[in-house]
Parts: structure tokens; C-alpha cells; sequence
């Protein structure tokens, strides 16, 4: 009868462990994601406010930019940007608020390592200027900041689906 009551109340424990495990593993999860999820409305906020301080922030020194697209003549392209000239694009003045509007945002991660895929329209004020698709690759650093280390977007003007 003891012995039956000894593991009932091991098995008790082992049962509480677990959950608390689960549910801290969760956490730290939903954790990364709302930090990796702010990271990247840091950027479209720092666009839109023209702080390219901001938009700085979220960047690791050594981030690579492209953007895919097709030409006039339908010819695949892909070209390699500086992050200095982004930044000094959205830090110059310009007369309309520059806004990208991302939505069907989807983040995977593991360890240090975050991944983001999703669609964005691009305006300059009202005025509807292109699509796509950005995907983001983010490193944790040292201060457990995530920081954007890769960058590429796909542009078009055409074929867009436009958020509601």
C-alpha cells in the first residue's frame, strides 16, 4: 500500500514537471516570436517615421540585401543593395511617408536562428507603389537582440493581392 502511494505521488511529480516544462518551452517560444515579430515592425516603423537610426538598429553589420525582380523585358534579376544607401534613402526627407504594409507573416525559429516569409504592398503616401514577398533571416547577438543578417524581397507591380 506504501509502495502503490509512493509512486502515485512520483508519478504526481513527474506529471507536474513535465507541464511546467511544456509550458515554459512555449513561453520561450511565444517569446522569441513576439521579439523576432518586433524586430521587423521596428523596421516598417522606422521607414515610416523616417528614422534611419531605427531602422538601423535592427540590422547586423554584416546584413546582405537583394531584391529579385523581373525587367521591362521579362528577364530574371537580381541585384544586391548596401545598407548604408537603404539607410540614407529613408533618412533623406521626403514630402510622403514611406509605408510598407506587411500581412500572412509567418516566423519559424530555432536557437538563434529566426526565419520570416510575407507578402507586403509598398506606398509612398496614398499612392500604391509595388508588392512582394520580403524574406527576413535574423541572428540572436550576443545582448539577445535578433538582428536582421539577410534580407531579400521579390518586386512587381502586377498580379498584386493587395491586403483588405
Amino acid at each position: 500500500m506504501k509502495t502503490r502511494f509512493l509512486k502515485l505521488i512520483q508519478t504526481f511529480i513527474l506529471l507536474i514537471f513535465i507541464s511546467i516544462q511544456c509550458y515554459s518551452q512555449k513561453d520561450l517560444i511565444s517569446n522569441n516570436t513576439l521579439a523576432v515579430s518586433n524586430t521587423i515592425i521596428k523596421l516598417f516603423d522606422g521607414m515610416r517615421e523616417v528614422d534611419s537610426s531605427k531602422v538601423r538598429s535592427v540590422f547586423r553589420d554584416d546584413v546582405r540585401m537583394f531584391t529579385s525582380f523581373k525587367t521591362k523585358s521579362g528577364e530574371n534579376m537580381l541585384k544586391e543593395g548596401e545598407l548604408i544607401d537603404f539607410l540614407n534613402a529613408i533618412g533623406s526627407p521626403h514630402p510622403e511617408i514611406w509605408d510598407e504594409k506587411i500581412w500572412n507573416t509567418i516566423i519559424q525559429i530555432d536557437g538563434n536562428l529566426a526565419q520570416v516569409w510575407t507578402d507586403y504592398a509598398f506606398y509612398v503616401g496614398e499612392k500604391f507603389s509595388h508588392c512582394g514577398v520580403d524574406a527576413f533571416q535574423l541572428i540572436k547577438d550576443e545582448n539577445e537582440n535578433w538582428k536582421i543578417i539577410n534580407l531579400i524581397d521579390t518586386r512587381r507591380i502586377e498580379g498584386c493581392k493587395l491586403m483588405e
